[in-house]
């Protein structure tokens, strides 16, 4: 069933800051390792943001023992009904599951777990009005998104399992939803198909790294080092805020990896 208010609106996060392990996180591509105080200034500014939205947000201490646990959108996924405990697809960071399981039970009435040994990232997972687009990845593969399918199903949720381009890490590496019937994406992806039944915003050429954008509430977060992709969402009216993306971009990530985003009904506004 589709969700009851827009999928973008939000009035809660959990981040949890970056270890100073973070300079050994993991990437597809090296582009050197990222300066720890550089990462943490990024996740400072980020986590103001959320707040500048309208978010409250509650921040996690950091893991040491997992470089890549400032991402915290891959072990879980949360929405108001209820919460779902991933499986990454890397081995090295499924142990993230167990760490944020109990701060989600505390949260959430609601907490499921994928069956069977299937794996699933949160980078894989675009959460639209009608359905919950599951992207087959490295990340993700079709038992995970068969055991996903099943957990949204519970929480009376539709999913819809889709290819990710070869090459791609994530299905959110290139695109993000930021109207509920207006994708931001590659051109690569745009041309599979996959968003048939949405309007597109095709991403400059060279600037394809500005798809993972995160819309929350009125504002739509950007990296700053796209100015071409700024100017045209500001040109299509939307209301841009541009964030510093550079060193948590040397580990593979973008704005939506760095907080689990929900509206709590318990939460004034």
């Amino acid at each position: 069933m589709p969700l009851s208010r827009p999928v973008y609106r939000f009035n809660a996060a959990l981040v949890r800051e970056p270890s100073r392990s973070v300079v050994r996180g993991l990437r597809a591509v090296d582009q050197g390792d990222p300066d720890y105080d550089g990462v943490a200034a990024e996740h400072a500014a980020y986590i103001d943001a959320l707040e500048a939205a309208g978010l409250a947000v509650t921040v996690l201490p950091p893991l040491e023992a997992f470089p890549d646990s400032v991402f915290v959108e891959d072990p879980a996924l949360v929405f108001s009904a209820g919460a779902i405990l991933l499986r990454p697809g890397n081995a090295t960071r499924r142990g993230e599951t167990a760490q944020i399981a109990p701060v989600l039970r505390r949260r959430f009435e609601t907490v499921l777990e994928m069956s069977g040994t299937g794996y699933a990232d949160g980078g894989d997972i675009l959460v639209t009005p009608d359905h919950v687009m599951i992207g087959l990845s490295a990340r993700t593969n079709a038992a995970g998104a068969g055991a996903l399918g099943a957990c949204l199903t519970k929480l009376g949720l539709a999913s819809k399992t889709v290819t990710t381009p070869p090459g791609v890490l994530h299905f959110k590496t290139d695109c993000s939803l930021i109207e509920e019937n207006c994708v931001l994406v590659t051109a690569r992806l745009e041309a599979s198909g996959v968003f048939e039944e949405f309007e597109t915003l095709i991403l400059p050429q060279g600037e394809e790294a500005a798809a993972n954008a995160l819309r929350i509430n009125d504002v739509v977060l950007v990296g700053a080092q796209f100015p071409r992709t700024i100017e045209m969402l500001d040109q299509a009216g939307y209301s841009v805020v541009p964030l510093a993306t550079e060193q948590i971009g040397r580990i593979d990530a973008g704005l939506s990896c760095m907080s689990l985003r929900w509206f709590d009904e318990t939460l004034d506004g």
